[in-house]
């Protein structure tokens, strides 16, 4: 048997435990945190750990009582992405292997959320300053929004790569 490619060395891994990490912490926080919507403050009033269920999207985006099924149906979606750009990344590219793993263990993590409870997709990192306060996420979300931002840049890399290719072979 062949050895695995190098993105496939570093995305499995990474995706492992960042699922585990984001379910292991949905856990903890149903159980610590209960009642919902109680702050626990952990750095003053900057970061605190407040239980909130989110049965809509990122953002407190809502498609009212289509939302759980609506929602399910997107992120499966999104997953098939994922799935299609992770067999169409270079076996070589570790970075975009990395960067790819964040997104779909996230997106699994609150699918897997979103599926197990009606109540909606388990939140607790709540960040702010006294009344202005960020949107409560978990680890899932964290995974999402820092790696989708960590592939747009990858891609522009790779894209800028290949432009830089095809104006070397156009002068040879």
């Amino acid at each position: 048997m062949p050895p695995a490619a190098p993105k496939a060395r570093v995305f499995w891994p990474i995706f492992i435990l960042w699922l585990v990490l984001d379910l292991i912490t949905k856990q903890l926080a149903l159980a610590y945190l209960w009642p919902p919507g109680i702050p626990h403050q952990v750095v003053g009033d900057y970061v605190r750990l407040t239980l909130a269920f989110n049965r809509g999207a990122a953002m407190g985006m809502s498609l009212g009582e289509w939302s759980r099924p609506a929602f399910t149906v997107i992120a499966i979606v999104l997953l098939g992405a994922m799935g299609w750009l992770y067999r169409r990344t270079d076996a070589s590219n570790r970075i975009q292997g990395a960067v790819l793993a964040f997104i779909a263990a996230g997106a699994v993590g609150n699918l897997i959320d979103r599926i197990r409870h009606a109540r909606g997709v388990t939140d607790f990192i709540d960040l702010g300053i006294g009344n202005v306060r960020f949107w409560t996420f978990n680890v899932a979300d964290m995974g999402i929004t820092l790696g989708a931002i960590a592939l747009a840049f990858t891609m522009k890399e790779v894209e800028g790569g290949r432009r830089r290719s095809k104006r070397v072979e156009e002068v040879l």
